[in-house]
């Protein structure tokens, strides 16, 4: 079937080659998520009265509110913790974004993590979904 013993061995570097290959970008898969379960999102506000951090996933976790906090109205601390997570949601994509670029490069792996992460952390504010 081939021609000569040189194509033989060729193809069978090749293949070896795609194999570690493959086992590399296996680990380095590995690595990611397990760096991706431990990353958290943080974030304070301008006047330093709220802190919100987020899990991997984008859940709330922690909450804390300066007590003058209790001198405005309820409606402006409510907005003030939905702007506070967001920025935490950011804060986090942005430590998905370093770790997935540092594990896969330039490769579109890497982006396509970004991207998911993207769409669940930081909807598109004029949605529908993002005002319920």
């Amino acid at each position: 079937m081939w021609a000569d013993d040189a194509a033989l061995d060729a193809a069978e570097r090749r293949l070896d080659e795609w194999e570690t290959s493959l086992a590399e970008r296996a680990e380095r898969s590995r690595t990611l998520s397990a760096t991706m379960r431990n990353l958290t999102g943080t974030a304070r506000n301008a006047d330093r009265t709220v802190d919100v951090t987020v899990d991997s996933t984008g859940l709330l976790i922690d909450l804390w509110l300066d007590e003058r906090i209790r001198q405005q109205p309820a409606a402006h601390t409510a907005r003030q913790i939905l702007e506070t997570t967001t920025a935490a949601h950011a804060d986090l994509l942005r430590q998905v974004s370093d770790a997935a670029t540092e594990s896969y490069g330039d490769d579109a792996s890497a982006q396509a993590i970004i991207d998911s992460y993207r769409s669940r952390l930081l909807p598109d504010q004029g949605s529908n979904d993002a005002r319920r």
